[in-house]
């Protein structure tokens, strides 16, 4: 036959057991008895914990920020291409065209420098490094187009304006022509004495106007490849139709 169960050793003083300590409950047995007055399974309760983190993952994912939309690409000129074998070398519309000048005088680096078309006699010297102490540059017209094949000479104070260099048949040369230049007549040498037009700049007006004709007004050259609006601005004033 089984033991009987044993009674635990009772207190003389309180045979009912009614004032023994409190035994202390363990949190999981807290957590039970919490549902247990809930009326609650403990199955219920895990179901019900579990909807409530979705539903809080939920929550601060909605309230996370967008993603930031893609900027709006700003359209880009398309990259020049090279030239198939055997077609013209003009200069396309926008191709930037240099030229070549000579700083002399009263700047800290002489010699010889290309620049962009239609640049100014500012440009110039900035590139041979400024004007020395001693300049004067009240004498120099600081924004004059430099023309391909141009000397600026830079005088010093008290100094006297150099004279124009001569050619070899006493002749004294000009950056620009002392009348003015017929476009629609003028051919490559006479064209390239106009500042900022060097042999391809020529080239361009004449095929230009032998496929299109005549010019009816000088603002035309603009649609000419190679020009814009600083070189027709430095030529308006030396040409004519």
């Amino acid at each position: 036959m089984p033991a009987e169960p044993t009674d635990p050793v009772r207190d003389p003083a309180d045979p009912l057991g009614l004032h023994r300590p409190a035994v202390p409950l363990r949190p999981s047995d807290r957590v039970l008895r919490l549902l247990a007055d809930l009326g609650l399974s403990p199955r219920t309760a895990v179901a019900g914990f579990a909807l409530c983190v979705v539903a809080l993952l939920g929550w601060l994912w909605l309230r996370s920020p967008a993603p930031p939309a893609a900027e709006a690409g700003v359209p880009r000129a398309p990259a020049a291409t090279a030239a198939p074998s055997g077609s013209s070398s003009l200069p396309v519309a926008g191709a930037a065209e240099t030229v070549l000048a000579h700083a002399a005088g009263a700047v800290r680096r002489p010699g010889l420098y290309e620049l962009a078309a239609g640049d100014r006699v500012a440009d110039l010297l900035a590139a041979a490094g400024g004007a020395t102490r001693a300049a004067d540059l009240d004498r120099v017209n600081l924004a004059a187009p430099v023309a391909d094949g141009t000397q600026i000479i830079v005088p010093r104070r008290g100094e006297p304006v150099p004279a124009a260099p001569t050619s070899t048949d006493g002749t004294t040369p000009s950056d620009t022509p002392t009348a003015p230049v017929n476009i629609n007549l003028a051919g490559p040498d006479e064209l390239e004495t106009l500042p900022g037009v060097g042999p391809a700049t020529a080239a361009a007006i004449i095929e230009y106007r032998d496929a299109n004709g005549p010019f009816g007004s000088v603002d035309e050259l603009i649609d000419v490849p190679g020009i814009g609006e600083a070189k027709l601005a430095a030529v308006a004033d030396l040409v004519t139709v």
